[in-house]
């Protein structure tokens, strides 16, 4: 069986959106194993005192292991535009793919992914562009991430196809995942 993972951010002892990962946590367990069984993680996450942390949830049917890691955010100032065949509906543990097309492209912080010719995520975070009115997120991303479904519930996002050759006419970009929050980029190059 894949083991899956949440990823939940802990800061000074707050644990954040803790709703929106149980809900992918069941839907995950739902989906790939047929199991209904309740599992509260509330009820398991003992949130560190101090500092920012990962909360890092293995999991099958079962728990397998609740990690507790220091976080630092990483900088991220150039990222290049990779069509790639990559499926990752479920939030596997297995990051093997993503890390290979980070090693295979050196020289920039970050990957984009294109799918069937549409922008859908980096190999970290779901993605947001600005048109100078409203935030819009590609409609087909490879993950559907809890910080970007908090988003789209909020109205702060909304879906759109997106394509390489559109983003001119956007005027920023921001990652966003559980443990950035919305981190809009500063001055990105964006190679295509």
């Amino acid at each position: 069986m894949p083991l899956l993972l949440e990823t939940i951010k802990i800061e000074n002892r707050e644990v954040f959106n803790l709703p929106y990962h149980q809900k992918r946590f069941d839907k995950s367990r739902l989906d790939l194993f047929g199991d209904t069984t309740v599992i509260d993680l509330s009820t398991l996450i003992e949130a560190p005192e101090n500092e920012l942390y990962r909360c890092r949830i293995l999991y099958d049917t079962q728990i397998h292991s609740i990690e507790y890691i220091p976080y630092q955010v990483k900088t991220i100032q150039s990222l290049k535009i990779v069509p790639v065949d990559i499926s990752y509906a479920y939030k596997y543990a297995n990051r093997d793919a993503f890390n290979t097309l980070l090693q295979a492209h050196p020289d920039f912080d970050e990957i984009i992914i294109e799918k069937d010719g549409l922008i859908t995520d980096t190999t970290i975070a779901n993605l947001a562009f600005y048109d100078g009115v409203q935030w819009f997120t590609p409609e087909n991303p490879l993950l559907r991430g809890t910080m970007r479904a908090k988003l789209l519930d909020e109205k702060v996002i909304f879906e759109a196809p997106i394509q390489k050759k559109n983003l001119k006419k956007y005027t920023h970009v921001a990652l966003m995942n559980a443990m950035i929050g919305f981190n809009i980029l500063n001055n990105p190059t964006i190679i295509t």
